[in-house]
């Protein structure tokens, strides 16, 4: 039945299936006219089994094009991104942002429109994002300014550490492909358009709305958090902020979401209580729009997005007096957001959110009639560690997978900071509205103040606990799959065992298990060298089996190392490099780790692998080497400018690795 129920789902899945297949292919001409034909083909078909009560026919064809179209909009999503060439070159573009302060730079992204090449231009896509160096300032940039600029695009690229986060994935789903360093000289032309576009607008009032916060007397750290919490603008918090609201677990108050368009929704709709029956109509709609409005000015974020489109589609199915599903509401929002920008399922926060959602939707209620009370005050606590907890439950394979922690008082921190942030939102709403009545503001500000300093104090509080997070765990992306169904399917099965057999989520339980044990046992039975992108840094691994023999300059290990072992459950025996070179043998194979190299050296270990150490590694002038090494490896402490002398002759030598270019070494050994 959940093709009538939830008929979204049904379209939604096949398209998305088309979508994540674009990652792997790129679908041929030839293919997809026999997929055209095939589908048409089963349309017409289909046309002669309508009387039926059922038309497998036209659902296989239906399902064949959706999965056509997922796979051709992404596709074409990706290749509408121009390639740049890496040479000085001039172009126009549009700012989309407001510039951000880094330490030594402005950080600036500009949306390309042309390229300039003496009297010729040429049109091309995406955006770039330029680091102008503090000669330049900023205060008289706004979004949807124009700016002429001349600059040497650098692809955007990864580490190629074992696991880490896909940077350059991540950046192409946001439209951006290369970035650039520049200085003041480099924007030749600063152009104020007559006109800027809505999504511009709105970040220009998103910035005012602070510049009243601030004047009202709210500054510094505080601030900060009223900026990412109100507004979505996360940009001025401090990193030690953001970590204490992930050990917490209420990092989502920062996100500008679904639980904020709740709130404003509710409050607006309240508000209007004398607005009923005939009047009604006009209520839904200065609340859809009051909701729109606060979408736009949070920036248009897929989070927000989906709780309006979501409300918006309740609200309408009651004007047109038609029961709307939940859940099916919700993947309507989600179908539209995938229309218009493919890449956006593959967006942690659009993950994250509507796992969340579906959840609550799904579970919160039977879940919630489990106890009852009769007392108000509990009644509401139980309702919140209900939504809490179902929440978690719906995000929880994702947490571990994105962030390789757990956070472990996130009920009782929810339970308190939440219904908090509740009243912080509404008044830093209240703030900007009532901003000219000067006393009524100042009061709304004061009392923001207060509500902020005390959201900070019990977020930190709870994130210096003892235990507070569960570190160092992590997931592949097929164990998150099937954990997620595998926890979904159980939530299924407690509320509703009569039903839905048991069987289903044991299934998916004993696949996770196995998939689990893959892992563990690939890793026991294979050996591997891992010299680690860690500019700066030396950090290099020699894995055999689950212990990680990690040698570095420094006792701290790299976040890079912490992600690889969380995710495959490795141990780490650290040894701290203090001789000019170390040899260690590894099935058969002799890595040499030195800061020089000659020829001395070279025939004293015979190495089959050599990394060389140091910004800058000592390499033998007229240095010819007999018995080579299979491959010489510099690490990423090595500066980039660094090359080999001229001089030096390697024969023999299969490759040169330079790991700050090339990405991390990785070897099977």
């Amino acid at each position: 039945m959940l093709h009538k129920e939830i008929p979204f789902l049904r379209i939604g899945l096949p398209l998305c299936a088309g979508i994540v297949s674009g990652l792997y292919f790129k679908p041929d001409i030839t293919i997809l006219v026999i997929v055209c034909i095939v589908a048409t083909t089963g349309f017409i078909i289909s046309l002669f089994f309508n009387k039926y009560q059922s038309n497998v026919i036209f659902g296989f064809a239906l399902t064949i094009s959706l999965y056509v179209c997922g796979l051709l909009l992404y596709t074409n999503e990706k290749n509408s991104l121009s390639t740049l060439k890496p040479e000085k070159t001039v172009f126009t573009g549009t700012l989309s942002d407001y510039p951000e302060e880094k330490e030594n730079s402005y950080r600036f992204t500009v949306k390309l429109n042309r390229k300039i090449e003496g009297d010729k231009s040429e049109a091309v896509k995406g955006s770039i994002i330029l680091y102008n160096k503090k000669d330049l300032s900023p205060a008289s940039f706004l979004p949807g300014d124009i700016v002429i600029i001349r600059c040497t695009p650098i692809e955007i690229e990864n580490r190629a550490n074992p696991h880490e986060f896909d940077y350059r994935f991540f950046m192409e789903n946001q439209g951006i492909r290369y970035y650039a360093f520049t200085n003041s000289q480099d924007f030749i032309r600063h152009i104020i358009p007559a006109h800027r576009k809505l999504i511009h607008r709105a970040l220009i009032i998103r910035e005012k709305i602070i510049s009243m916060f601030r004047e009202r007397g709210i500054k510094g750290e505080r601030l900060a958090l009223v900026a990412a919490i109100t507004l979505g603008q996360k940009s001025m918090l401090d990193p030690e902020q953001k970590m204490n609201f992930i050990k917490a677990g209420v990092m989502h108050i920062m996100a500008v979401s679904g639980l904020h368009a709740i709130i404003l929704s509710l409050f607006v709709f309240n508000l209007l209580f004398f607005m009923k029956r005939r009047f009604n109509i006009l209520r839904i709609i200065i609340t859809i729009l009051i909701l729109w409005s606060f979408a736009f000015v949070t920036g248009l974020t897929p989070s927000v997005l989906r709780a309006t489109l979501m409300f918006s589609f309740l609200q309408a199915g009651k004007l047109m007096k038609r029961p709307v599903n939940g859940i099916n509401s919700v993947l309507a929002s989600a179908f539209i957001l995938i229309i218009a920008r493919p890449s956006v399922i593959f967006d942690a926060g659009f993950l994250l959110s509507y796992s969340a959602v579906i959840y609550i939707i799904s579970f919160y209620y039977s879940f919630f009639l489990i106890l009852q009370f009769k007392n108000w005050l509990t009644d509401k606590i139980w309702q919140s560690a209900v939504v809490t907890i179902v929440a978690q439950a719906g995000t929880l394979p994702l947490t571990i997978m994105l962030f390789n922690r757990f956070p472990t008082y996130f009920i009782l921190a929810n339970i308190t900071i939440v219904p908090l942030s509740n009243l912080l939102i509404l008044t830093g709403c209240l703030v900007p509205m009532f901003f000219h009545i000067r006393f009524l503001s100042l009061l709304l500000a004061l009392l923001l103040n207060y509500l902020t300093g005390l959201t900070e104090y019990l977020t930190s509080f709870a994130a210096s606990l003892p235990y507070s997070t569960i570190e160092n765990i992590g997931l592949t992306t097929a164990e998150c799959i099937l954990l997620t169904c595998t926890i979904f399917l159980i939530s299924h099965w407690l509320t509703d065992r009569k039903s839905f057999r048991v069987i289903y989520p044991l299934i998916f339980l004993t696949l996770f298990v196995f998939s689990g044990l893959a892992k563990d046992i690939f890793s026991k039975t294979t050996n591997e060298l891992i010299i680690y992108n860690t500019p700066g840094s030396l950090t290099i691994g020699i894995r055999t089996g689950k212990i990680l023999n990690l040698f570095t300059d420094t006792s701290i290990v790299r976040p890079e190392v912490n992600r690889h072992c969380a995710t495959l459950g490795l141990k780490i025996q650290l040894t701290v490099l203090k001789n000019n070179y170390y040899c260690k043998k590894v099935s058969g194979e002799k890595i040499l780790i030195t800061d020089f190299l000659n020829k001395k050296i070279i025939q004293n270990f015979v190495p089959d692998i050599v990394i060389l150490t140091g910004s800058k590694p000592k390499i033998e002038k007229n240095l010819n080497l007999v018995n080579s090494p299979d491959i010489i490896i510099i690490s990423s402490e090595a500066t980039s400018g660094f090359r080999f002398p001229q001089q030096a002759v390697f024969s023999g030598i299969d490759s040169i690795h330079f790991v700050r270019k090339s990405g991390a070494y990785i070897k099977r050994i």
